[in-house]
């Protein structure tokens, strides 16, 4: 949902609803959720793209070094 400048200021200056913020929060647990259900299908290697870097790189290293 798009919102004009002025409405977006206005909710900034005086904050949310108890309605909105739970609708918030709720939105926030739901997108956490998502992520977490990511993380675990991709498994280990989509977590912590630094490891998967360094494992390529181990890989592809140890293919060269076979070849003389």
């Amino acid at each position: 949902m798009v919102y004009t400048l002025s409405y977006q200021m206005y909710k900034y200056e005086h904050g949310l609803s108890a309605a909105e913020q739970r609708a918030a929060d709720v939105r926030a647990g739901e997108a956490a959720a998502a992520l977490r259900d990511l993380r675990l299908r991709l498994g280990r290697h989509g977590a912590d793209p630094a490891r998967r870097t360094a494992d390529a790189t181990t890989a592809s290293t140890r293919g060269l070094s076979g070849i003389r």
